[in-house]
């Protein structure tokens, strides 16, 4: 506030962000013009500040241009590069979180991720989006066809070929996942009855509904059955979540929006209804939380259902925290960890809970923890694709140099592609990634 009381142009904000509904559904969304309008206002505050220069390459991008301009400002640059600034922003949410002094209730009103995201949309609703990169985010398609007992290990062998790489536009180097014919679901089939009566904690009710995610079931089947054995073993009634397709964050990376309603049709039901029955939800993938406590429900402000499974969806660790507060967390462990060089995901940073992955590994004798919190880089198809993959592995370099050089005994983060992207450009010390709910069932021993 300035000596009038106006706070109009007070510079920066101690306010708690917050975020606006996306009027996805408003014509006026998509209008090339306004948009245009509205991504050279907000550059224009970002060439002032320079603040975020190191988060990713979207900033460093539109920096150069500008400085590459004829007037050196934003002015100079011509409206048909903006998309190239678009291009580097894979929706992590750290500029909004951790860096700008101007997001909303700031008078600037800059949510620089959602303005992307809005330009992301118009792009893919003009037809701009490549056929390759469409391809690249039907993850429960390619899971399911890839899961099929007789074709598993045909995929991960295919996925190396160079044919197929080109055919999804993945670059040579990059790291792909494996898919298994033993999926989660196939593993999880069927849970034994739960044992006592559950305990409500704080938030959490002690009995959870997994939404298992489409990594979860074909790319990482054994942290599902792991997190469901943790949870058992903490006096936790589990059970899966009825059916499920994708949470729909490929689709948000992309511009999908419409893709992103069809899936929420589907998953909304079925979670809205746990919830009434008395189930809180959980997934074992920091982005498919986030879509759920944060996405979805800001395309949809005035769904009820939307807002109560919003209200239901934790955090592993953040559920566990809460019940260790209560004293209902089981601290009877029997296996010390070691070295873990543990990175924190953008996508769970955001989600302002905390660092309780690492609080809780904490807890474990005999475990040395060194907490990383810098973007892996890597963001699903971000990491993987010919035309961004060694920007990626830039972005990453300081994560997997920092780990290396604390010579861990296990790498791990909550972000099963970030680890795994993080382990694939370390060059000493090198281990495969461990998720934290696997190291927390090891050192239960059970």
């Amino acid at each position: 506030m300035n000596e009038s009381g106006d706070v109009r142009n007070r510079e920066g904000g101690l306010q708690a962000p917050t975020r606006h509904p996306l009027a996805w559904r408003d014509p006026a969304f998509y209008d090339e013009t306004a948009l245009n309008r509205e991504l050279a206002r907000v550059f224009e505050i970002c060439h002032g500040c320079r603040r975020c220069v190191s988060l990713c390459n979207a900033f460093p991008t539109l920096f150069d241009l500008v400085d590459n301009s004829p007037t050196l400002e934003v002015d100079g640059v011509a409206q048909a590069d903006y998309a190239k600034v678009v291009e580097h922003c894979y929706l992590c949410d750290l500029c909004y979180q951790t860096k700008c002094p101007y997001v909303p209730p700031h008078p600037w009103n800059v949510d620089f991720p959602h303005l992307m995201l809005r330009a992301k949309a118009a792009q893919f609703k003009r037809g701009e989006v490549s056929a390759a990169r469409r391809r690249l985010t039907h993850t429960d398609a390619f899971g399911k066809l890839a899961s099929i007992p007789v074709v598993t290990e045909i995929a991960n062998a295919s996925s190396r070929l160079g044919l197929v790489r080109r055919l999804l536009d993945v670059h040579p180097q990059a790291h792909l996942p494996r898919y298994h014919s033993r999926t989660a679901r196939r593993r999880l089939k069927s849970l034994p009855a739960p044992a006592g009566s559950p305990q409500a904690a704080g938030p959490t009710r002690g009995r959870v509904a997994v939404f298992v995610t489409c990594y979860g079931n074909y790319n990482m089947p054994q942290v599902v059955e792991d997190l469901v054995v943790v949870l058992r073993h903490n006096g936790i009634e589990v059970q899966l979540v009825e059916r499920e397709v994708c949470c729909g964050m490929p689709k948000l990376e992309l511009g999908d929006l419409e893709s992103i309603d069809r899936h929420k049709n589907i998953n909304l039901p079925i979670l809205a209804q746990a919830v009434e029955a008395g189930w809180d939800l959980m997934a074992p993938v920091p982005s498919c939380v986030l879509m759920f406590r944060q996405e979805i429900p800001l395309m949809y402000p005035e769904d009820p259902a939307v807002q109560a499974v919003k209200k239901a969806f934790f955090d592993p660790f953040e559920y566990l925290m809460h019940r260790h507060r209560a004293g209902l967390l089981n601290t009877e462990f029997k296996q010390a960890l070691g070295k873990v060089a543990y990175h924190a995901p953008c996508h769970q940073r955001v989600q302002n809970i905390g660092p309780k992955t690492r609080e809780l590994l904490a807890l474990i004798p005999g475990t040395q923890l060194e907490s990383i919190e810098r973007c892996s880089g890597h963001d699903g198809t971000y990491g993987v694709r010919r035309e961004t993959y060694e920007v990626s592995m830039k972005i990453g370099r300081p994560v997997a140099a920092r780990a290396s050089s604390f010579a861990p005994d296990a790498v791990s983060s909550d972000c099963p592609m970030a680890a795994d992207h993080i382990a694939h450009g370390m060059t000493d010390h090198r281990r495969e990634p461990v998720h934290p709910i696997s190291l927390l069932r090891k050192a239960y021993g059970i």
